[in-house]
């Protein structure tokens, strides 16, 4: 019998987003900021497959190097305000967007590699 058939499917991004189990959608995935729990508290689904890697980080770094570097060289360039000015409203927003999105960047990845069966390659014999 496959454990999927007694959980109704959950949708990725929300339990991502909320750092809920992607089977049932009711326990904790995530405890303290980024540690990964060892399985869930309500369906006891096993969290040992969860292996996000650098990949949240890298996504992370990617936007936030976007939007805050972009909003800084148009700040620049509009305004050309002395360098004080950029560390105190960028720096705290570097801070803000890089530590906001990480945690729900990685339950989604997380609960992504749940919901394709995602798992490091083997070699068949």
């Amino acid at each position: 019998m496959n454990p999927h058939d007694h959980y109704p499917p959950q949708s990725p991004y929300r339990a991502g987003l909320t750092g809920r189990c992607p089977r049932c959608g009711e326990g904790r995935m995530l405890t303290g900021f980024l540690d990964v729990a060892p399985s869930c508290e309500s369906c006891g689904l096993d969290f040992k497959f969860a292996d996000a890697g650098d990949g949240p980080a890298v996504f992370v770094t990617l936007f936030a190097g976007f939007i805050v570097l972009g909003m800084a060289l148009w700040t620049e360039l509009k305004y050309e305000p002395p360098m004080w000015v950029h560390l105190v409203i960028f720096l705290p927003m570097t801070l803000i967007v890089c530590l906001g999105l990480l945690r729900p960047l990685k339950g989604i990845l997380v609960a992504l590699q749940y919901r394709n069966k995602a798992e490091q390659g083997r070699l068949e014999d």
